[in-house]
């Protein structure tokens, strides 16, 4: 279970046990040098494109077969083994808060040592000596926002957490950081992205286009599949299996749970996700907000508010789906996911929660009145409008209404954007067994459909580890 503690405030989660509990187990008949019906990989004839060929155009799903054991060079029969995977538990490694930049820590200590003198902050001005200061502390109507919002929520933030914190302590999920852990604690490397999901979604709009027939759902089943690129990035792919696939996309390899679907596509290309005919009772948003940093950096694509109003959630949501949609702290995206966006879904607000990031020892991950970044993010919940009669509902089906104000509580994964998962803290909010979907999506659950540019990079495989395999 990845709820170490359900309180009245909110959740503690665990975040790395809900991943590991996807069961990430590859079913493998021997090594791919001795067996001699190895997995096929397929080069697509339509790529032409030089841009393509320098990944390795390749694609390949490797899956056991449960009917025919191959035989090894020497004629006799390969044995099955599994191979399983852990995420790597150095990922949520979070022992102390994060080190904020030199620019904010010197604006921090001039703060800290202004409240010591008279409890109140003060202008600074230039002295005569024309004494350089990193900023004048004048605030914006964007940040005097931020600052009121802050203030409505804080002692819900401070007294929910301080409750889910103390019961982990006792339990023992968390541990105060010892003297020891603090001075031993290794820079973490990070595996090297060589392969850009989001440049492979690019160049995919130079593929030729399918017919409506050929864009249905790519289901793996139990036995060896290969499919090619324009395969890959013009359908749905549902892994329909019970354990895990390995696929080899443009040399990079990622693990697929087991009844896992997803489509990897930009905004541009959502047409499989409609041409499925399917629509979702949840549908989780986290939306790349723009904001200064993202502009001033290549790493990270953003949408404008219209083009995320432009989102076919109408199209994708069934009758009373719950929406729920990631925010950052900035007050303008707030307001406009509560006065724009919903309402331009049919969208009523029934909740408004926050993640509250915290570290293995139970700190935040930045200071609660940090002016410059916060340990918490908001999530707006929302349900659509009824479309169909209320007597045509089934009335078997019981969900308790959503609460108010919930925090979820977690130590954070340092990859970038990785949000803890939901699935658990909805579950007695929404029917069981429904259809749910998570939009802008970096890595895949099993009973959700993911979308996204970057809908497989944390599934890359070596953001987990081995273990031994058994026969």
């Amino acid at each position: 279970m990845s709820v170490v503690h359900n309180l009245s405030p909110g959740w503690l989660l665990d975040h790395l046990s809900f991943i590991n509990k996807s069961n990430y187990q590859l079913h493998q008949l021997c090594e791919p040098c001795c067996c001699k019906n190895e997995p096929i990989s397929v080069h697509p004839d339509s790529l032409h494109m030089s841009s393509v060929s320098s990944f390795g155009a390749s694609a390949t799903f490797v899956a056991s077969d449960s009917t025919t054991k191959p035989q090894n060079e020497d004629g006799g029969n390969c044995e099955k083994f599994i191979q399983k995977y852990v995420f790597r538990s150095e990922l949520f490694d979070v022992t102390k808060p994060y080190i904020t930049s030199a620019t904010d820590r010197e604006c921090q200590q001039s703060t800290e040592k202004e409240d010591i003198m008279d409890g109140v902050k003060k202008e600074i001005s230039v002295s005569t000596i024309r004494k350089k200061r990193k900023r004048c502390v004048v605030f914006n109507q964007g940040e005097l926002d931020a600052m009121e919002y802050h203030t409505k929520i804080r002692r819900l933030i401070l007294d929910g957490s301080s409750q889910l914190i103390q019961e982990g302590l006792k339990s023992g999920f968390l541990h105060p950081l010892s003297e020891k852990q603090n001075k031993c604690s290794e820079p973490i490397i990070l595996p090297l992205d060589t392969c850009s999901l989001s440049e492979l979604c690019e160049m995919a709009k130079h593929l030729p286009s399918l017919n409506e027939m050929e864009l249905q759902t790519l289901q793996l089943m139990e036995d060896d599949t290969s499919v090619t690129e324009q395969d890959l990035f013009s359908r749905v792919v549902e892994n329909n299996s019970s354990f895990t696939k390995l696929i080899t996309l443009m040399g990079q390899k990622y693990l697929l749970p087991p009844k896992a679907r997803f489509l990897l596509s930009d905004i541009s290309c959502m047409h499989p996700l409609l041409n499925c005919r399917k629509t979702y009772d949840v549908i989780v948003i986290d939306p790349p907000w723009q904001n200064k940093s993202v502009k001033r950096s290549n790493r990270y694509s953003y949408l404008s508010p219209l083009q995320i109003k432009q989102l076919p959630i109408p199209k994708l949501a069934a009758s009373n789906c719950l929406i729920v949609t990631w925010v950052t702290n900035k007050q303008k995206n707030l307001r406009f996911v509560k006065e724009e966006l919903y309402p331009s879904w049919s969208v009523e607000i029934v909740a408004e929660w926050h993640w509250v990031k915290i570290t293995s020892s139970g700190e935040f991950v930045f200071p609660l009145d940090s002016p410059h970044k916060k340990p918490y993010e908001v999530l707006i919940l929302g349900k659509v409008r009824e479309k169909t009669d209320l007597s045509l509902r089934n009335a078997d089906v019981k969900v308790l209404p959503i609460p108010d104000h919930k925090l979820i509580v977690s130590v954070p994964c340092i990859l970038h954007s990785h949000k803890p998962p939901l699935a658990e803290v909805l579950k007695d909010y929404i029917k069981p067994n429904g259809e749910y979907l998570e939009l802008f999506a970096r890595n895949l659950q099993p009973g959700w459909t993911s979308w996204g540019n970057e809908v497989l990079k944390f599934q890359h495989v070596d953001y987990f580890i081995a273990l031994e395999s058994g026969s």
